[in-house]
């Protein structure tokens, strides 16, 4: 078994921005500029933008964070979705998610201008990513196809089971696999909570990514022997034994399913960071687009 470092390969891709911008600021130009919305007080939330804001001083971006309260109407968020759309300063910007249950999330999606979209979530992103046309490719799942290209994972051929279909993960996921590309050319299955005889179906997948959003959900007769395993979820479940009260647990049962692959990641330190290096890499490409 060998663990995917999420962790070491985002900070290969940090160091390849870094030098571009150098570039850029030699030339004279401004650096890219990447802001944040954040609503409300969620602790995940804050903490996730918060290291955004650090992988942007880290690479030399410009960055901006607007804290807005939970309480906030819907037409004064989409007003400043609206502000940052006509903001030539701002190259890209997200609406951290979740959003309070008041506000239509797919409203906010849709009200971002595509071209500052380095969330790869507007439609005419997805869809130009399933064309295979120019596009700020779905951050999470390009972080992960980033680490299949770093290891040198075959993809081309192999059974790959998604499990899990939200239109953030699962979906694009699973388009990113079978498109003609290195990696990809894959034969994808996307299953969820519903799919029947979905043990079965898992154990028979060659790369296992799992974003269903279940605690520990997959255990280890559900996984190949010699498979790749990508663990997406991340839930904090309480820990007296730790110092900050919880640990963060994975959709994958770790212990029991780390002998059985060839590669796996962990729940800290893989995925996530890969999300946040391909949300630079975005935002670098809508600044050279502009």
């Amino acid at each position: 078994m060998q663990l995917l470092d999420g962790t070491s390969c985002s900070q290969q891709i940090r160091q390849e921005i870094a030098k571009e911008v150098d570039e850029i600021k030699s030339n004279g130009d401004r650096p890219p500029h990447l802001a944040a919305i954040l609503v409300g007080n969620d602790g995940a939330s804050q903490n996730y933008v918060a290291m955004k804001a650090r992988d942007c001083d880290e690479v030399g971006f410009a960055s901006t964070v607007i804290s807005m309260k939970a309480a906030i109407s819907e037409k004064e968020l989409l007003d400043k979705i609206a502000d940052l759309n006509a903001d030539n300063d701002i190259d890209g910007f997200i609406v951290q998610l979740p959003l309070p249950a008041h506000i239509d999330e797919h409203k906010v999606i849709l009200a971002i201008d595509p071209k500052k979209d380095v969330d790869g979530f507007c439609p005419e992103n997805v869809g130009n990513m399933s064309l295979g046309l120019p596009t700020y490719l779905s951050a999470t799942p390009n972080g992960i196809m980033e680490l299949f290209r770093r290891y040198k994972i075959e993809t081309e051929g192999k059974h790959c089971v998604v499990l899990g279909r939200s239109n953030i993960v699962g979906t694009p996921m699973a388009i990113l696999l079978s498109r003609n590309t290195a990696p990809g050319n894959a034969t994808v299955t996307i299953a969820h909570s519903r799919t029947e005889g979905l043990k079965e179906l898992c154990r028979s997948a060659d790369i296992l990514i799992v974003a269903i959003g279940k605690t520990e959900f997959v255990t280890a007769d559900m996984v190949k022997e010699g498979a790749v395993v990508i663990d997406v979820g991340q839930t904090r479940v309480q820990d007296s034994s730790k110092k900050s009260g919880f640990r963060n647990v994975g959709d994958v049962d770790f212990e029991s399913v780390k002998n059985k692959c060839s590669y796996i990641t962990y729940v800290t330190g893989g995925v996530g960071p890969m999300t946040r290096a391909s949300l630079l890499q975005n935002t670098l490409k809508a600044y050279q687009r502009r």
